[in-house]
This record gives C-alpha cells, sequence and structure tokens, in this order.
C-alpha cells in the first residue's frame, strides 16, 4: 500500500488499532513494542527524503527494462498518508524479565513484528490501508525521531485509506513480481 488519500482516519482508531497490537502474544509476554506516532512535517519530510534517496541508490542495481519498472514504483506514502508510525522493540524492557528468550533472543523483535500484523489486519477490517516502509537505514532513525538509543527500529508504518481499493498487490499489478503458488513454499517431511 503506498497510494494514500490524504483524508484524516476517523478519532480515536488509530489509537485502537495500537490497542489491539499491545493486547497480542509476545514472548514472555515482554510487550517490547513501541509506537512512535510522527506528526512533525519536519520529521516527515525528512524521513520521506531519506526513502528517496536509498531507493535511488538501491536503483543502481537494475538496468533496461527492469531499472525503468524500478524507477517507475512508488515506495512509499510518507507525504500523503495521515498517519506515519514507527515502530520500535525495547530491547532492554524489565517486562517478562527473559523468559523464552535465553535461546532465541530474537524472539524479542519477532513480537514486535507480530504486534505490527495485527495492526495491519485491524487496519484493513476497518477499511485503512497499511504500507510498510523498508527501504530506509534503521541506524539514524533513534535520533531522527528523538528515542532512546537501545530501541530497535522494526518499521515505518504509513496508514490511511487507499486511494483505490484492490485485491491485487501493487508489485504484481505493475509487473515486478507475481504471487509465487503456495505449493512452492511448503515441505513435508
Amino acid at each position: 500500500m503506498r497510494h494514500f488519500q490524504t483524508r484524516a482516519l476517523p478519532e480515536g482508531l488509530l489509537d485502537t488499532l495500537i490497542e489491539a497490537a499491545c493486547r497480542g502474544p509476545s514472548v514472555g509476554n515482554a510487550q517490547p513494542w513501541r509506537f512512535v506516532r510522527i506528526l512533525s512535517p519536519e520529521r516527515r519530510e525528512a524521513l520521506a527524503v531519506q526513502v528517496d534517496a536509498h531507493k535511488r541508490a538501491a536503483g543502481e542495481q537494475y538496468s533496461g527494462e527492469r531499472k525503468a519498472l524500478y524507477d517507475g514504483l512508488k515506495f512509499h506514502g510518507l507525504r500523503e498518508a495521515p498517519e506515519i508510525v514507527a515502530v520500535f522493540c525495547d530491547e532492554q524492557g524489565e517486562a517478562g524479565q527473559g523468559l523464552g528468550r535465553v535461546t532465541m533472543p530474537e524472539t524479542l523483535c519477532w513480537s514486535v513484528v507480530t504486534a505490527v500484523h495485527t495492526v495491519w489486519l485491524a487496519a484493513r477490517a476497518n477499511g485503512i490501508g497499511l504500507g510498510w516502509v523498508s527501504i530506509i537505514d534503521p541506524h539514524g532513525i533513534n535520533a531522527l525521531l528523538d528515542v532512546p538509543v537501545h530501541w530497535r527500529f522494526i518499521a515505518l508504518l504509513c496508514l490511511g485509506y487507499p486511494e483505490r481499493e484492490t485485491d491485487m498487490p501493487e508489485l504484481v499489478r505493475h509487473g515486478w513480481q507475481n504471487r509465487l503458488p503456495s505449493a512452492t513454499t511448503r515441505l513435508e517431511r
């Protein structure tokens, strides 16, 4: 989801979506998610400029027809989506007291990813689109958003009403990558 209407979400809906995510499961009940709503136009623009620069740099790996297709893709809705939310994992939080992550500490971040997924599903159930901006350097985000340095950046989300409703993912519609048959993603042993 990269094409948004600029109209605002209903009052309180973003809070409802985040509350749904916060009621979800997490390893050891650690609840490590930290949601940062970005209201500052200057911060939004700084994020958009950074993403645009990374898109251009990443596009250098393509040539010919694939490069032209890449250059025509829209990678974010940071300038028009009514809501922008950064999501972090507090890896030093006290909640959960380390339960369930001694051998797999990455499960703390995976818990945050499930929270993002919950926001995504709840948003779609309310007619709201969500775009996960992934072409961004995570190292400068904490300083840009003035959040604790020990929070690990997980996601930058654009939320809003879709410019148009469709069941077809944008990258499929533009010919970048078709959906893989589910049989190619499963094994039986």
